[in-house]
């Protein structure tokens, strides 16, 4: 059932994948249904058998469905809600904005104090309630990671996965300090039609970001800063991911750098590459360079203690050769829609996979994806650079039936992607968090889903 008691059938599922996919939606994971096969007015190909079974036709053989169905975006919504706190049709999510929306899971939100706290009490028409032991949860809402490691110290939190990256390195033999995996890279992102790179041709564009890529120091990112054993990036699918054959995307042969290296004795490396781009260097005698004409290049990122921290470690590293990184913090959701929207020039990246497969990192950056924040296949700039083609291989990928030749597909798009130098991946991520002895049940998978249902405090 529904939070408030409402039947929740088959229907519901093909009334909310339906919605998931319409463009007045404005949902950023309309691609999560491409495996989907469409009716001839466009909606999705799922009926409904009876009540409680749906049946769907796939395009192709899809190995990571049941993945799918596992994210946040295929979960069911309450059509008479949404419908009736949207009656203009142009605030598709209204229904979900305020406390005391009909849900279905094993919780429902009774009071949200918007930037402070949510306070979610027990629902007892969730399918599994005898299962489900506290009656309340209560969430801490905050960008302050200190504010976050504090509260726990003090007993106002039992789990935080919010902790200063300070604080990191005392913790690793504390036994409430868990890190676990997480299929996600920490990376940037470059506009490549950013004014930056005006007056340049598309092959001295992808040079600059080359340049850009080599002079910053992923070991010392990974080592001082992040301190929780994390890897240096050197592809952008991250190790350990499915290829969806019954091997490991990632291998050896398919590392596009020595990370550990970069940032280290790079810097004439970097300099040749933009020497290329019509900029000279002269030495200042201390082991630096100054660069001429000047080159300033503005990043943002959101707030938080290891984004700040990896920005300024990034600033130091390219002012070794005389540029000028102008570091931006913005509120969280300022800084979505600005790089989404391509308002910026470099920006901080981070992507955990939605679910296993290599397929759902690199149709972010698919021309018309809304997660494409590098802009890529949009403007003159990438003319010469043929994003059709790759728009091509994420298609033939989607719909290769031959599982070896899919992998393959797959290969030739990040060697694509990583040769435009737009994203520059950094390390590979995992999840920390801080957890009470005396609370259990609670857990985290490999796309950074929390799961707190059955959570217990002893």
């Amino acid at each position: 059932k529904w939070s408030n008691g409402d039947e929740l059938t088959a229907e519901d599922f093909i009334y909310s994948w339906n919605r998931a996919v319409a463009p007045e939606t404005g949902t950023s994971y309309i691609g999560l249904f491409d495996s989907v096969e469409r009716k001839e007015d466009g909606t999705l190909d799922v009926t409904a058998v009876d009540d409680y079974t749906l049946e769907v036709h796939l395009k192709s053989p899809c190995a990571y469905f049941l993945s799918l169905l596992a994210f946040p975006v295929y979960f069911p919504v309450h059509q008479a809600s949404v419908e009736a706190a949207n009656p203009t049709g142009k605030t598709p999510g209204a229904w979900a904005w305020e406390a005391g929306f009909v849900c279905n899971g094993a919780y429902t939100l009774k009071e949200w104090k918007h930037e402070d706290y949510m306070l979610y009490v027990k629902n007892p028409n969730y399918y599994d309630a005898s299962n489900v032991t506290m009656e309340n949860l209560n969430f801490m809402l905050n960008t302050d990671d200190a504010a976050s490691y504090t509260a726990y110290n003090s007993g106002d939190l039992d789990f935080a996965d919010r902790i200063p990256s300070v604080e990191i390195e005392s913790l690793l033999t504390n036994s409430e300090f868990h890190v676990v995996d997480r299929l996600g890279t920490y990376y940037l992102t470059f506009n490549v039609n950013a004014p930056l790179f005006d007056g340049l041709t598309p092959e001295q564009g992808k040079k600059m970001r080359k340049a850009i890529s080599l002079l910053i120091d992923r070991n010392y990112i990974v080592d001082t800063i992040a301190q929780a054993g994390q890897v240096e990036a050197d592809s952008f699918i991250p190790a350990g991911m499915s290829d969806g054959n019954g091997g490991f995307f990632k291998t050896e042969e398919t590392s596009y750098y020595d990370a550990a290296k970069t940032g280290i004795g790079e810097a004439e490396a970097a300099m040749s590459l933009l020497e290329e781009c019509g900029y000279s260097f002269t030495e200042n005698g201390d082991g630096t360079y100054s660069i001429s004409p000047a080159l300033v290049i503005p990043y943002i990122t959101n707030e938080g203690d290891l984004n700040s921290k990896v920005a300024s470690s990034i600033q130091s590293d390219l002012s070794q050769i005389g540029i000028e990184m102008t570091v931006e913090l913005q509120e969280k959701n300022a800084f979505y829609d600005n790089r989404k929207a391509g308002n910026y020039v470099l920006a901080r990246g981070a992507w955990t996979a939605d679910y296993n497969d290599p397929i759902n990192m690199l149709q972010m950056f698919a021309t018309e994806s809304g997660n494409n924040s590098a802009q890529l296949g949009l403007g003159d700039s990438m003319t010469e650079l043929n994003w059709d083609k790759y728009d091509a291989l994420i298609a033939a990928i989607t719909f290769e039936t031959d599982m070896e030749k899919r992998v393959k597909l797959m290969h030739d798009a990040e060697d694509m992607l990583m040769d435009t130098y737009a994203v520059i991946p950094l390390y590979y991520s995992n999840d920390v968090y801080l957890q009470k002895s005396n609370v259990t049940g609670i857990y985290a998978s490999e796309t950074a889903q929390k799961y707190f249902m059955y959570a217990v405090k002893h």
